[in-house]
């Protein structure tokens, strides 16, 4: 049951794609798929460049994810495991930092964008998104727990530095915690729609979220169109999430069951 209600969204989607917006208007709405999906597409192939935003989001994403992965398990191998003076005030203070609402950091962060020049750029969504205070508290939480001090005592008595320890010992370990992690920063940075609406003005830059907000008109919405064009963009997202599903739910039970 907890299945069919996960997947009717996205069949639900389809169904309005596939359809008419009269036939979706009507009541009782259609509820069997149409045979005008190829034709909502087509629409949509014309009214924005579809493919060439599917290529700046997956772009964005991707980078971003293999940034975040990295610098937040470096990151939270060195609160974890590390001794260092001030590791647990920067650690507070870095909790702190979750509690701000991004939209105050709107402006600042584009002055800083305007003032490198990235305005219509992709490094100006990519490079505010490289790290992630939730993901260094994550990896932080998973290595504490996931990796016993001995294994990394055990490195350097074999004469590891930190970073080989980090690499060699500690990312292969923490691969579950490293795949959700993952999947929540690629669907977070796919959905993404008001950081690069502000910074990206060229439609040869857009995203497919910003791509897909300009197909309303402004006295009529083609729901069935528009539907259309959202459900071929959710598509990478499922690829993403059915390739990485195991580890992904390795990663959220893990510790959930002790021997």
């Amino acid at each position: 049951m907890s299945t069919l209600i996960s997947i009717f969204p996205f069949y639900w989607m389809f169904v309005i794609g596939s359809n008419t917006t009269n036939a979706v208007n009507k009541f009782p709405p259609a509820v069997l798929p149409g045979a005008n999906f190829k034709e909502n597409a087509m629409q949509v192939f014309d009214r924005i460049d579809f493919f060439r935003a599917l290529f700046n989001s997956f772009t964005i994403s991707t980078t971003v994810t293999i940034s975040v992965l990295f610098f937040c398990a470096l990151a939270g191998f060195a609160f974890a495991k590390l001794q260092f003076k001030g590791r647990d005030a920067a650690f507070v203070l870095l909790l702190a930092t979750m509690m701000v609402p991004p939209q105050l950091s709107l402006i600042p962060n584009f002055m800083i964008v305007s003032s490198l020049g990235w305005v219509d750029t992709l490094q100006a969504v990519i490079v505010p998104g490289m790290v992630t205070a939730f993901g260094v508290f994550w990896m932080r939480q998973y290595i504490s727990t996931s990796v016993p001090f001995d294994l990394v005592e055990a490195a350097r008595i074999d004469g590891c530095s930190n970073f080989r320890t980090f690499w060699s010992i500690i990312l292969p370990t923490v691969k579950p915690g490293l795949a959700t992690l993952g999947i929540f920063t690629f669907m977070g940075t796919w959905n993404d729609f008001l950081w690069p609406l502000v910074v990206l003005k060229d439609r040869s830059m857009h995203t497919i979220q910003i791509a897909l907000r300009t197909l309303n008109d402004v006295y009529y919405t083609d729901y069935s169109m528009i539907l259309a064009g959202t459900f071929m963009a959710t598509i990478p997202i499922l690829i993403v999430f059915l390739i990485f599903n195991k580890q992904f739910i390795s990663g959220i039970t893990e510790g959930a069951v002790k021997n």
